[in-house]
């Protein structure tokens, strides 16, 4: 078994290779020496050991344990016949990754990265867990700058490349909505031609289709436009239970009914489905598979039964304007006794912030009875939901979280439904866990 010493801002891998020696690993890559009666050798010229002489545990030194990551797992994917799916987009990856991956599963043996394993490092580890078995993988692909999908298709060198949207998350760091496009384009730019190559596109999203005139792939694009190659209408939704639409593809019409929660789980369903169909499979087998319950998995967004009978829909992982709106209008779907909203700061929006924040506000203040804003940039939100009819006395804004879970503690009641949501450095979570789980 491989350790790789990864340093980190925290934490620096190389304090940890005696602990992974006792776990059972045999080789340890490290960049630097480390403190142990274990072999050092140094390969930092190219010139490997021979495997048979070598002692065990070792630690092969090399220049750069996180290259030297990349490089094997590289080398690995390109030994697996494979295909593999890439996806990225500013919203809807990961639930996208788990529905995709429910489908391809009813015909391939499929791997599928874990939690948020979409950079640098997840990406290579779940390449490592490739076997001779699989005959299809699906990977999350996140960007920050330009250049980082890039390397990510280095090394995993995918066929298919499905893109969600272009949003204005992470701006902070990735720029304007035409760099953080261009840096979602790098998916498509890596695919072969087609008939290999496959771009699955949203076309509902002109900022997507535009990137078709820049790929050698075959184009399958989804969404609710005419012309899309796979269709959906009459959207319906049964609340916690689901949605149904009918998909229109290839002249037919079939009806889905899926557990994905929200109308715009629809295009979570249509990528997985497009993708499917791109690698051969009928539409309803696609749809079908979806049907299952495991296909809810990869949502953010979970109910949790809360203090004195009411319930809190806890999409406390992160936050984007698009993303709060989509979960505001699924809140105000359900049946309630009251539709309340607890929302924080959402974070890195750049040259965005205020612009979104006032969105969600406005979005807020026709769907919910009782606003609770967490931060100093969720005031705006406060303040747009009054402007466009919330009552003063429904807002209630708090500095901390602890403030608001006390106040949510004292006004939470039968029937209530309380969405929380805000981005992942605003901690929402512990007051999902203080609400949830606390006595009352």
């Amino acid at each position: 078994m491989l350790f790789v010493a990864l340093a980190g801002a925290h934490l620096d891998g190389h304090d940890f290779v005696g602990e992974a020696f006792a776990k059972g690993a045999t080789v340890a890559l490290v960049q630097r020496a480390v403190n142990g009666p274990w072999p050092v050798l140094d390969i930092t010229g190219g010139l490997l050991p021979d495997p048979a002489a070598c002692p065990q545990p070792v630690c092969l030194q090399v220049p750069d344990t996180l290259q030297a990551l990349q490089t094997i797992a590289a080398y690995w994917r390109s030994k697996c016949a494979v295909r593999v799916v890439g996806i990225t987009g500013s919203v809807g990856k990961s639930s996208t990754k788990e529905a995709t991956a429910t489908v391809l599963a009813q015909r391939f043996r499929t791997l599928k990265s874990t939690g948020n394993q979409n950079n640098e490092i997840g990406l290579p580890l779940t390449l490592l867990q490739l076997s001779s078995a699989h005959e299809r993988a699906v990977l999350e692909m996140g960007f920050y700058v330009a250049g980082e999908i890039t390397q990510l298709c280095d090394i995993a060198q995918p066929q298919v490349g499905v893109i969600t949207n272009v949003y204005a998350v992470h701006a902070e760091r990735a720029g304007s909505l035409a760099d953080i496009a261009r840096g979602k384009r790098e998916l498509l730019d890596a695919l072969p031609a087609a008939p290999h190559g496959v771009a699955v596109l949203n076309a509902d999203e002109p900022m997507v289709m535009e990137m078709a005139a820049h790929t050698r792939a075959r184009i399958v694009t989804y969404g609710m436009a005419e012309a899309a190659h796979l269709r959906a209408s009459a959207v319906e939704s049964f609340g916690l239970d689901g949605i149904g639409f009918q998909l229109e593809h290839a002249g037919q019409r079939v009806p889905v009914r899926v557990p994905l929660i929200g109308r715009h789980s629809v295009y979570t369903a249509l990528r997985a489905i497009a993708v499917g169909v791109a690698e051969g499979m009928p539409a309803t087998t696609a749809a079908a598979a979806l049907a299952q319950p495991q296909a809810r998995d990869g949502l953010r967004l979970k109910p949790v039964p809360s203090l004195h009978g009411s319930l809190i829909l806890d999409d406390s992982y992160n936050a984007s304007p698009e993303s709060a709106v989509a979960a505001l209008d699924l809140l105000a779907e359900l049946d309630a006794a009251r539709h309340i909203a607890v929302l924080g700061d959402m974070r890195e929006l750049g040259a965005y912030e205020r612009a979104g924040h006032d969105l969600v506000g406005r979005h807020a203040g026709s769907r919910v009875q009782l606003l609770v804003t967490v931060g100093q940039r969720a005031r705006w939100i406060a303040a747009a939901a009054r402007a466009a009819g919330l009552l003063a006395g429904a807002t209630h804004e708090f500095e901390t979280v602890e403030a608001a879970t006390e106040f949510m503690r004292m006004q939470l009641r039968a029937g209530d439904v309380a969405l929380i949501k805000g981005s992942l450095a605003m901690h929402l979570d512990a007051m999902v866990y203080q609400l949830a789980n606390k006595d009352e």
